[in-house]
């Protein structure tokens, strides 16, 4: 096979495929059928046209007959009057006019033999088409039909294009959450195990760190809380200035306590 015949066969073959792809059995039933109501038509202006050529035939054979009846009254008034030559000429004119009518009732019945024919193949064509028509409906019902069976059934199985899409979309939304579930499971769990540290508690230091600032913290409140208490006592409200001698000399009776029990126990 030659190059120009092998592009030639794949031209035809891409052609035919695609006008097969694009071609709609409905719209080609209803172009078939509108061609056959156009040839329809044209069969109805020919049984038209000879019905038409036949009365004009018959129009003519009427005249002749008309003027043929003329001239043989004519010859009979003219034998009538002892005129023999223009009852001659009468009766010749007479069978002219009838050599006339014989050939224009011929073509006459040829013309209805051609209409009778033409007005049964116009009712046959006619049955046709209506055959056609009825038929062309049942075809592009069911067609409709089964054209929609297959877009719901494409539709609930998600094999069509569009529901193809939307199945694909469904799937990557459901694989990157998945992914992103299992990345922040496995992020707490390397947290947990300390192989991670939390970053908001980068600053805090470590546990030792955290336990002794805890410690620190509560000897404050706790000194705190008897300062206020020693601030609050009857005593030292009532006595005034007498208070505050009284809570300068306790820190030397503070100390010399301590002081004493140092000694004691140095002692001991």
């Amino acid at each position: 096979m030659s190059l120009m015949k092998r592009i030639s066969l794949i031209f035809r073959s891409k052609a035919n495929k695609a006008l097969d792809k694009a071609e709609d059995p409905r719209e080609t039933l209803d172009y078939s059928y509108q061609r056959q109501l156009e040839l329809l038509s044209k069969v109805r202006r020919g049984v038209a046209d000879v019905a038409t050529s036949r009365k004009r035939v018959e129009l003519q054979v009427n005249q002749l007959e008309q003027q043929a009846a003329k001239l043989q009254g004519q010859a009979e008034k003219a034998i009538g009057a002892g005129r023999e030559d223009l009852a001659r000429e009468a009766l010749t004119r007479k069978s002219g006019l009838a050599s006339q009518i014989t050939a224009l009732k011929e073509q006459q019945a040829t013309l209805q033999g051609e209409e009778e024919k033409l007005v049964l193949a116009q009712q046959r064509l006619q049955a046709k088409v209506e055959a056609f028509r009825t038929r062309k409906e049942t075809i592009k019902a069911t067609y409709t039909a089964a054209e929609a069976q297959t877009r719901i059934g494409e539709a609930m199985s998600g094999i069509g294009e569009e529901m193809g899409d939307v199945g694909l979309a469904i799937q990557r939304a459901e694989d990157k959450t998945a992914q992103m579930q299992a990345r922040g499971q496995a992020i707490d769990e390397l947290i947990a195990s300390g192989a991670l540290d939390d970053a908001s508690q980068l600053n805090a230091g470590d546990d030792i760190t955290r336990e002794l600032d805890a410690l620190s913290s509560g000897s404050d409140v706790e000194a705190e809380l008897a300062r206020l208490k020693a601030a609050s006592t009857p005593q030292a409200i009532e006595s005034g200035d007498e208070g505050g001698d009284i809570l300068a000399a306790e820190p030397d009776a503070v100390r010399t306590e301590g002081e004493g029990s140092g000694s004691e126990g140095g002692r001991a």
